[in-house]
């Protein structure tokens, strides 16, 4: 499927951040809204389905179908520029500065909050007919897991807020090997199954993503869930989204761009082994 060499998509992956830094601040909104939107409609696609069928692999399996859209539409996810920009200043494109990154990691957050806690306020009116009916068993079940993972984290203390932390760590590693994985290929079926894969396993072992939180949670507050807004920022997003900068930085870009575009000199054979090899008795 016009498979690409690591050398060959580590540079894309600079290209990649360095277009997104000079990207309009029009633009980059529009982007960040339109993969937070999307990324929260297969969330809840995902739920659906693990309620409705009880099978929560199931919904693992299918939740990809959202990140595979908003990648192939050109849409911009936080865990995404986490990783690629700080790789075009190291590569120091020309004023490629920290500030520009920072700016960029603002807008793509409002961004992808915005469309995230807009669906949620949308899918919330459609599950309850407009606030005049209960939610049923996924609204019950999205509060359930907001509840979880804030006052279930927030009871370890220290020890809760760093395992969320690992976790945001361990999801962005995964999702921003879909990001790269996309790129080793030019063809939609070759970009969609090196995607698919590394998404649906952070979804289905339950690693902590920011921007699917960013609507998990606000529409758990909405359909009642038992935490507060502070709960939510302090005992998620904020280490969530921390945990998705290491982690995706850490063990995805700066490995990635080490060793296949700041590669150090090839290892070579000494002189004098190379002329002994010559030597040897065939």
């Amino acid at each position: 499927m016009a498979y690409l060499l690591p050398a060959e998509f580590a540079t894309k992956m600079v290209d990649a951040g360095e277009a997104k830094i000079y990207m309009s601040t029009r633009d980059t909104l529009i982007r960040a809204f339109m993969a937070g939107a999307i990324l929260a409609l297969a969330a809840v696609f995902a739920i659906t389905i693990a309620v409705q069928t009880g099978i929560f692999l199931l919904g693992a399996v299918l939740f990809p179908v959202g990140f595979c859209m908003l990648y192939l539409m050109g849409f911009d996810l936080l865990t995404g520029v986490f990783v690629l920009t700080p790789l075009a200043w190291l590569a120091q494109r020309p004023g490629v500065t920290p500030k520009q990154i920072l700016r960029n990691w603002g807008l793509v957050f409002l961004g992808n909050f915005g469309g995230a806690l807009t669906v949620a306020f949308m899918m919330s009116f459609v599950f309850t007919m407009g606030y005049n009916v209960d939610g049923g068993a996924i609204a019950t079940k999205v509060a359930s897991i907001g509840e979880a993972r804030t006052l279930g984290y927030a009871e370890h203390g220290v020890a809760g807020w760093f395992t969320i932390f690992i976790r945001g760590m361990l999801c962005n590693w995964m999702v921003s090997l879909g990001v790269v994985g996309a790129m080793i290929s030019t063809h939609v079926s070759g970009k969609v199954l090196a995607m698919w894969m590394p998404i649906m396993l952070f979804f289905f072992m339950g690693f902590e993503h920011s921007v699917v939180n960013m609507f998990l949670f606000p529409f758990g507050l909405i359909m009642g869930g038992e935490f507060s807004v502070m709960d939510y920022f302090i005992w998620n997003e904020i280490p969530t989204a921390l945990g998705n900068l290491v982690g995706g930085l850490a063990f995805t870009g700066l490995t990635l761009y080490t060793t296949h575009v700041k590669t150090l000199p090839k290892r070579t054979i000494p002189v004098d082994k190379a002329a002994a090899s010559q030597t040897l008795p065939v």
